[in-house]
């Protein structure tokens, strides 16, 4: 998906800003657009993302909260903006934090394939 600078592709989808080119154990991405924060915040319920990353690439990926564990970010295979191709990966999110009207998730170890 190209990246849009209009923000999300689908009007159920969020966007997600993080400032590093990809992810890892304690990287943090910023949900924006989210109803109602605080309750998101407190419990994650499953979403759409689009991740837009610091090199201003965005990459499709998913909130689940199927399991019987932590919500799970899925994150589809992208191309960072340097041109490194990045797999697609799921990440624990091991906790959430409301930064004004945005929901930082913490992003714990990835997930084993």
């Amino acid at each position: 998906m190209p990246p849009s600078p209009t923000g999300p592709a689908d009007a159920d989808t969020y966007m997600a800003v993080c400032d590093r080119t990809h992810l890892f154990p304690g990287a943090r991405c910023r949900v924006q657009g989210l109803p109602d924060p605080r309750a998101f915040a407190a419990r994650p319920t499953p979403i759409d993302v689009d991740v837009r990353f610091s090199d201003g690439v965005i990459a499709d990926a998913r909130l689940s909260t199927d399991g019987p564990a932590d919500p799970v970010l899925i994150v589809a295979a992208y191309t960072t903006g340097a041109g490194t191709s990045i797999g697609g990966r799921g990440w624990v999110v091991r906790g959430t934090a409301v930064a004004g009207d945005e929901v930082e998730l913490i992003l714990g170890g990835a997930v084993p394939a």
